[in-house]
């Protein structure tokens, strides 16, 4: 009976234990359970909608010293500056005459005045069209050649009267004419040929691979005139009707920067990018020569 009543004691105590440490474990169950909650639920959370970002100012009030992100790998920094600005003149420009297109109606009729030759063409503030800027000294050569450009004969003219391009570049020459046209650009550096193009016949290509400019004419209609800018490299531009032009960017360096006029010559400036430089407004004037 005695051995009985000691295990019965015993039974009794090991059960006052056990419910004396439940307690216990159990605080220490919520209490970590609290934690899980406030670390791990925001976290998952944010995946979903992000958190709103807190200033600098708040994380000095806070007292945590801000930091500064390092850049965006996807958004490198600036490096590179363009050019641009307007081509002008000073001084009177030579009266030309208007083009007598009567020896080739069918030519004539495109027009309803007789139209002007474009050795020179001005228009409002003294703006000057087809001037070539390009850069000739300072950007590497470039050896892709660019897409096929057009030379249109229509009307008895070259169009585009400037066509600038770079070496190795296709030119197809088409004629749009009812009329047969002859296609004569009188190279220097390059071969020089000359080519008749009767109407209805398909285009024919050309390319040239030395930088030149070279003057083009039409050996049966004398009037007919235009340009061939051979380039170097892609950086290059023709003013439109405002005189204005834009180069494509370049990084950070000295270039020379070149405008060159079928009747006026050229004019160069030397130009200094800088690095984060947005563009830089370069203007060029020529003296006009009234004869």
């Amino acid at each position: 009976m005695f051995h009985f009543a000691a295990r019965a004691s015993v039974s009794r105590e090991a059960e006052t234990a056990t419910l004396s440490v439940s307690p216990a474990i159990s605080a220490l169950f919520f209490f970590v359970m609290a934690l899980v909650l406030l670390f791990f639920v925001p976290s998952a959370t944010s995946q979903q909608a992000p958190a709103p970002a807190i200033s600098a100012a708040a994380l000095l009030t806070l007292g945590i010293p801000a930091l500064s992100l390092p850049p965006d790998p996807a958004s490198p920094p600036f490096d590179e500056g363009g050019i641009a600005g307007k081509v002008t003149f000073e001084g009177t420009p030579a009266k030309h005459k208007s083009i007598d297109m009567s020896p080739e109606p069918n030519c004539a009729k495109f027009y309803s005045t007789p139209p002007m030759p474009e050795g020179v063409v001005t228009g409002s503030n003294n703006s000057l069209q087809n001037v070539v800027v390009y850069v000739s000294a300072g950007a590497p050569d470039e050896t892709s050649s660019g897409p096929v450009v057009t030379l249109h004969q229509r009307g008895c003219r070259y169009t585009p009267h400037v066509l600038a391009l770079r070496i190795n570049q296709e030119i197809w020459v088409q004629n749009d004419d009812s009329v047969t046209h002859s296609v004569h650009p009188m190279a220097r550096a390059n071969k020089e040929w000359n080519r008749s193009q009767p109407p209805g016949t398909p285009p024919f290509a050309v390319k040239y691979d030395k930088p030149e400019f070279i003057r083009v004419r039409c050996e049966l209609h004398p009037w007919m005139r235009g340009i061939f800018a051979i380039m170097k490299n892609s950086h290059y531009a023709v003013t439109d009707e405002s005189g204005s032009f834009s180069l494509p960017a370049l990084p950070p360096g000295k270039y020379t920067i070149t405008a060159w006029h079928e009747t006026y010559g050229e004019v160069s400036k030397e130009v200094v990018i800088t690095a984060g430089e947005a563009a830089s407004n370069v203007s060029f004037v020529f003296k006009a020569k009234p004869y």
